[in-house]
């Protein structure tokens, strides 16, 4: 099939290889094997389980061409995704990475990166001109998350490659929020995006897995020897549970999408909220930028009350939701990420980033958004 001129919803069910070619099946088999036979001594198209599978490369496949690009790796976590998007960078470059951005890619960031002889520069990259003042002659790369996690800061991403190719920099994206449905990103100019498939990607919070994504056949070839070199790769049992997930991605992100805005609006204008954070509503900062980069407003927003009781009262009292540092599942998920997704970030840098204790995020799920609201709704009185 030419996968590249069927539209999205085409693309997710049927993604680059629909059937097995042996038997008609109508998914790719689970080739549960770690060794493969040698006809004669003669390497064939697999020699070992961590070297390639066909179970493992018909979901990286697939999620590369929904990405825009043409080489994808999958990885055992998003954050392993992480570790070997980074892997292109050596002992004495600088990274410039955003203040704003998941607690387990801060905590990689300013603990491990520096035992490899790599600088980070944490920087608000909603400003290109605080970015561009960062740049070293040993700026190797830009790592970039937008809408940012947990407050959905937005990041101008073309400004980013324009940036990024006039310094000769590697641009990586952290696009788990948006997913290639709602923010393709290799067609925006970016070099390597990574996903926590975990997420969104899986979608039924029942698997862990990272996938990287280049078009370029340079660092495609890289991240391959790292991959194959580390081992950090995806069970054929996860990426049949991947390459699952991905079919319903499209159904599943718009309910979960029309979900966030309802519950947004509402809380918008609840007595006892005191701020709201999604790039969908009215005001918010960078939503220009961001509907001009992606198209929708994701399924992942942030509320703020009034003290950190208030929060914890709200968590005792929903039923609904999942209360987990998690989020793309098809159930509601609730995070307290003071103390959740961003606790590895040392108390000083969440308070300066304005990610308080009275602070929640709520990934929205596929639930009837009116017994959402209304579980939502006791909480807040509680």
């Amino acid at each position: 099939m030419s996968e590249k001129s069927y539209r999205t919803a085409t693309r997710v069910v049927h993604q680059t290889r629909d059937r097995d070619p042996y038997t008609g099946a109508s998914t790719v088999p689970i080739y549960q094997a770690s060794t493969y036979h040698h006809e004669g001594g003669e390497r064939g198209g697999y020699d070992y389980a961590r070297s390639g599978n066909p179970s493992r490369e018909q979901v990286e496949e697939a999620v590369a061409q929904l990405e825009g690009g043409s080489h994808g790796y999958a990885t055992s976590s998003g954050m392993a995704a992480t570790a070997g998007a980074l892997s292109l960078l050596k002992s004495g470059d600088h990274l410039i990475a955003p203040a704003d951005l998941y607690g387990g890619s801060y905590r990689y960031l300013s603990q491990l990166l520096p035992q490899q002889g790599i600088e980070v520069s944490f920087v608000d990259t909603c400003d290109p001109a605080r970015v561009e003042a960062a740049i070293r002659p040993e700026t190797a790369a830009l790592f970039l998350e937008t809408p940012s996690n947990p407050l959905c800061r937005i990041t101008d991403l073309r400004a980013m490659v324009a940036l990024a190719q006039q310094h000769g920099l590697l641009t990586i994206l952290d696009n788990t929020f948006m997913t290639p449905l709602l923010q393709p990103a290799i067609p925006l100019g970016i070099d390597v995006v990574v996903h926590s498939a975990t997420k969104f990607l899986g979608g039924h919070s029942d698997l862990l897995a990272g996938i990287i994504v280049t078009d370029r056949d340079d660092l495609a070839r890289r991240l391959r020897t790292w991959h194959n070199a580390v081992g950090a790769v995806l069970a054929p049992f996860d990426c049949f549970l991947l390459s699952r997930g991905i079919k319903t991605l499209k159904i599943r992100l718009e309910t979960a999408q029309a979900q966030a805005r309802e519950l947004t609006a509402r809380l918008q204008g609840h007595p006892r909220v005191r701020a709201v954070h999604y790039p969908g509503l009215a005001g918010h900062p960078g939503r220009a930028i961001h509907e001009g980069q992606a198209t929708g407003a994701g399924a992942v927003f942030a509320f703020e009350l009034a003290d950190e009781a208030a929060a914890h009262a709200l968590m005792r009292t929903v039923k609904l939701p999942i209360i987990a540092p998690s989020l793309g599942g098809v159930e509601t998920i609730l995070t307290h990420c003071w103390s959740m997704s961003h606790a590895a970030m040392p108390v000083e840098v969440k308070t300066g980033l304005g990610i308080g204790p009275q602070l929640l995020r709520i990934s929205t799920g596929i639930e009837d958004v009116e017994d959402l609201w209304e579980d939502l709704a006791r909480g807040l009185k509680a």
